[in-house]
């Protein structure tokens, strides 16, 4: 069994499409089999296949099929902490937003459809333009501990997010959010947080690696956290 879930979205570069991989399991019968079944799934040479959420114990298999590694660790940012952009204020997107000013028509659409299904979806607005986000609410669990924070699902790139911390954390932190959660390589510069490795890895195979800071129409948002 392989769960697929199949995109199509218009890019700067031509149309793309994205395959997004998760509940990978074969009988205990068949998984002699299971390097040949999951390539036959995974055949479509134009397809990008990404995996966002690999046990650990999966990942040297994953690597030989053969995936790489686009996303490598988690960065859990305290975005409160982070100095406000000038101008910056926080306009919120519903389910039945149609147009936002500063916006294409095809992200006002991604930002409604998530908020549609129960997600935050924001737009943070500056003296350098209009910044689209979308963050799913989930728990940070630490034993019996499990403080509320907020995934970053959507961002237009990891720097705008950066430069609107200081708005968004504000927002968030009147409502009872600290911690927003972001896909990261490494420390990032601009932020006050935590850097891990220890979860978060996620993978691809296909003609265009995705970048961070977007895992909209994945199972994290269908499924949820």
């Amino acid at each position: 069994m392989l769960l697929l879930i199949y995109t199509s979205r218009a890019t700067e570069g031509g149309p793309e499409i994205r395959c997004k991989l998760s509940s990978w399991y074969v009988e205990p019968a068949f998984r002699n089999y299971a390097p040949m079944l999951t390539k036959i799934a995974q055949r479509h040479k134009d397809v990008t296949y990404i995996n966002i959420s690999p046990a650990i114990w999966t990942w040297p298999i994953i690597e030989a099929q053969p995936f790489q590694t686009y996303c490598r660790g988690l960065f859990f940012s305290v975005p409160v902490l982070s100095r406000m952009t000038r101008g910056a204020c926080i306009d919120i997107v519903s389910g039945d937003t149609t147009a936002v000013d500063g916006l294409p028509a095809g992200k006002v659409d991604l930002l409604a459809s998530h908020a549609s299904s129960g997600y935050l979806s924001l737009v943070c607005r500056s003296d350098d333009g209009v910044f689209p986000f979308i963050l799913l609410p989930m728990r940070i669990r630490r034993r019996w501990i499990a403080p509320p924070a907020m995934q970053l699902v959507y961002c237009r790139d990891i720097a705008g997010y950066v430069a609107c911390a200081g708005a968004i954390g504000r927002y968030l932190f009147a409502r009872g959010k600290v911690a927003v959660i972001c896909d990261a390589n490494s420390r990032i510069r601009g932020l006050f947080g935590l850097y891990t490795e220890a979860r978060g890895r996620k993978y691809f195979k296909g003609p265009r690696p995705p970048r961070l800071g977007d895992l909209s129409e994945t199972e994290l948002v269908i499924y949820g956290p």
